[in-house]
């Protein structure tokens, strides 16, 4: 039963996978939300709507368990993936500002102004950076799955 749910949630990536199955070359080397180790095309569950990899089973199945607990890493990688894209303020909802773009966990990020911005920038760690700009509710505020890119 888990082998079919990771397998589904393999079809369903974008722009991650080449037409053989494996990593993309140009694909960002991507990160376990549960362990921090490098993840693995093998393993793959879903979550809000896209396919996010672990570095083993043990690290998906304290996903399936605990997902509240791992969700922002996981939507980070969503991002990193291409999966998702950034099109409101993850904060706030609003329209992005250009002058207020910054590096969180990788990612280049927008917000709507200097106060949202300010907000992340003033976390004490990355994880905590992390945690305001990738938790599911800044998610579902700020971020949308990119389209399927045409099939060649």
């Amino acid at each position: 039963m888990h082998r079919r749910i990771f397998l589904a949630g393999l079809t369903m990536l974008v722009g991650l996978c080449d037409s053989a199955g494996a990593f993309a070359a140009d694909a960002p080397e991507l990160k376990c939300p549960v362990s921090g180790h490098a993840a693995s095309k093998e393993h793959v569950a879903q979550h809000n709507g896209g396919g996010v990899y672990f570095c083993s089973d043990r690290c998906a199945k304290a996903f399936a368990a605990r997902p509240d607990e791992f969700a922002a890493k996981a939507n980070l990688q969503l991002v990193q993936s291409g999966q998702f894209k950034l099109v409101k303020c993850p904060l706030e909802g609003y329209t992005l500002n250009p002058i207020t773009a910054m590096e969180v966990g990788g990612v280049k990020v927008l917000f709507c102004c200097k106060g949202c911005k300010n907000e992340v920038r003033l976390a004490k760690t990355e994880d905590e950076r992390i945690t305001l700009v990738f938790n599911d509710k800044a998610f579902k505020k700020g971020f949308e799955k990119s389209p399927a890119e045409p099939k060649k």
